[in-house]
Protein backbone atom coordinates (compact mmCIF):
# COMPACT_ATOMS: atom_id res chain seq x y z
CA UNK A 1 0.00 0.00 0.00
CA UNK A 2 2.77 2.46 0.94
CA UNK A 3 4.68 1.58 -2.22
CA UNK A 4 1.60 2.27 -4.35
CA UNK A 5 1.06 5.64 -2.66
CA UNK A 6 4.71 6.54 -3.21
CA UNK A 7 4.49 5.69 -6.92
CA UNK A 8 1.28 7.69 -7.28
CA UNK A 9 2.81 10.69 -5.45
CA UNK A 10 5.83 10.66 -7.74
CA UNK A 11 3.54 10.49 -10.79
CA UNK A 12 1.49 13.48 -9.61
CA UNK A 13 4.62 15.51 -8.90
CA UNK A 14 5.88 14.64 -12.39
CA UNK A 15 2.60 15.80 -13.92
CA UNK A 16 2.79 19.10 -12.05
CA UNK A 17 6.34 19.63 -13.24
CA UNK A 18 5.31 18.99 -16.83
CA UNK A 19 2.49 21.54 -16.58
CA UNK A 20 4.81 24.26 -15.27
CA UNK A 21 7.37 23.55 -17.99
CA UNK A 22 4.64 23.81 -20.64
CA UNK A 23 3.59 27.22 -19.34
CA UNK A 24 7.14 28.46 -19.86
CA UNK A 25 7.60 27.10 -23.39
CA UNK A 26 8.16 29.75 -26.00
CA UNK A 27 5.33 30.27 -28.48
CA UNK A 28 5.87 31.93 -31.87
CA UNK A 29 3.33 34.48 -33.12
CA UNK A 30 3.40 35.36 -36.82
CA UNK A 31 1.88 38.65 -37.91
CA UNK A 32 0.99 40.56 -41.04
CA UNK A 33 3.83 42.27 -42.89
CA UNK A 34 6.13 39.30 -42.05
CA UNK A 35 6.54 40.43 -38.44
CA UNK A 36 6.98 37.96 -35.61
CA UNK A 37 7.39 37.80 -31.83
CA UNK A 38 7.64 35.08 -29.19
CA UNK A 39 5.98 34.72 -25.81
CA UNK A 40 6.34 32.50 -22.78
CA UNK A 41 4.56 32.52 -19.44
CA UNK A 42 1.01 32.08 -18.25
CA UNK A 43 -2.26 33.99 -18.08
CA UNK A 44 -0.98 36.44 -15.44
CA UNK A 45 2.53 37.36 -16.62
CA UNK A 46 4.26 36.83 -19.94
CA UNK A 47 7.65 37.52 -21.40
CA UNK A 48 7.63 38.78 -24.97
CA UNK A 49 10.64 38.78 -27.27
CA UNK A 50 10.29 41.53 -29.86
CA UNK A 51 13.15 42.52 -32.18
CA UNK A 52 15.69 40.52 -30.13
CA UNK A 53 14.75 42.23 -26.83
CA UNK A 54 12.76 40.72 -23.96
CA UNK A 55 10.01 42.50 -22.05
CA UNK A 56 7.95 41.27 -19.10
CA UNK A 57 4.27 42.17 -19.41
CA UNK A 58 1.62 41.83 -16.72
CA UNK A 59 -2.03 41.09 -17.27
CA UNK A 60 -4.34 44.08 -17.11
CA UNK A 61 -8.09 44.41 -16.78
CA UNK A 62 -9.67 44.11 -20.21
CA UNK A 63 -12.99 43.68 -21.94
CA UNK A 64 -14.67 40.25 -21.73
CA UNK A 65 -13.28 37.89 -24.37
CA UNK A 66 -9.91 39.60 -24.56
CA UNK A 67 -6.64 39.59 -22.67
CA UNK A 68 -4.33 42.55 -22.28
CA UNK A 69 -0.72 42.61 -21.12
CA UNK A 70 1.34 45.75 -20.50
CA UNK A 71 4.80 46.90 -19.57
CA UNK A 72 4.38 50.54 -18.60
CA UNK A 73 8.14 51.16 -18.52
CA UNK A 74 8.79 50.08 -22.11
CA UNK A 75 5.31 50.94 -23.41
CA UNK A 76 4.67 47.48 -24.87
CA UNK A 77 0.99 46.53 -24.87
CA UNK A 78 -0.28 43.17 -26.18
CA UNK A 79 -4.01 42.76 -26.81
CA UNK A 80 -5.14 39.17 -27.44
CA UNK A 81 -8.55 38.29 -28.87
CA UNK A 82 -9.86 34.84 -29.74
CA UNK A 83 -8.59 34.92 -33.32
CA UNK A 84 -5.73 37.46 -33.34
CA UNK A 85 -3.41 39.63 -31.30
CA UNK A 86 -2.02 43.12 -31.76
CA UNK A 87 1.19 44.54 -30.30
CA UNK A 88 1.43 48.25 -29.57
CA UNK A 89 3.95 50.62 -28.10
CA UNK A 90 1.72 53.01 -26.19
CA UNK A 91 4.63 55.30 -25.28
CA UNK A 92 5.43 55.89 -28.94
CA UNK A 93 1.77 55.73 -29.97
CA UNK A 94 2.33 53.09 -32.67
CA UNK A 95 1.05 49.65 -33.58
CA UNK A 96 4.10 47.40 -33.86
CA UNK A 97 2.38 44.27 -35.19
CA UNK A 98 -1.13 43.41 -36.35
CA UNK A 99 -3.13 40.25 -36.99
CA UNK A 100 -0.72 38.05 -35.04
CA UNK A 101 -1.52 34.36 -34.55
CA UNK A 102 0.04 31.27 -33.06
CA UNK A 103 0.00 27.97 -34.95
CA UNK A 104 -2.91 26.87 -32.70
CA UNK A 105 -4.89 29.97 -33.59
CA UNK A 106 -4.37 29.37 -37.30
CA UNK A 107 -6.03 25.97 -36.87
CA UNK A 108 -9.07 27.56 -35.16
CA UNK A 109 -8.09 27.03 -31.50
CA UNK A 110 -7.90 29.70 -28.82
CA UNK A 111 -4.46 31.08 -27.93
CA UNK A 112 -2.68 29.28 -25.08
CA UNK A 113 -3.00 32.39 -22.90
CA UNK A 114 -6.75 31.72 -22.60
CA UNK A 115 -6.05 28.46 -20.71
CA UNK A 116 -7.37 29.06 -17.21
CA UNK A 117 -8.63 32.54 -18.13
CA UNK A 118 -12.17 33.66 -18.76
CA UNK A 119 -13.63 31.91 -21.80
CA UNK A 120 -13.85 33.76 -25.08
CA UNK A 121 -17.47 34.16 -26.10
CA UNK A 122 -17.91 35.49 -29.64
CA UNK A 123 -20.96 37.69 -30.29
Amino acid sequence: MKKTLLVMSIAFVGLGFTASVFANEEVVWTCSESKQFRTSGNTEKIRIVWEAKSYDLERQTSLPGSLRYKNTSSGHDLVVLGNKAMLFNIKAGVRLADFCQTAEMKSGKLPYLFAGAEPFVPN
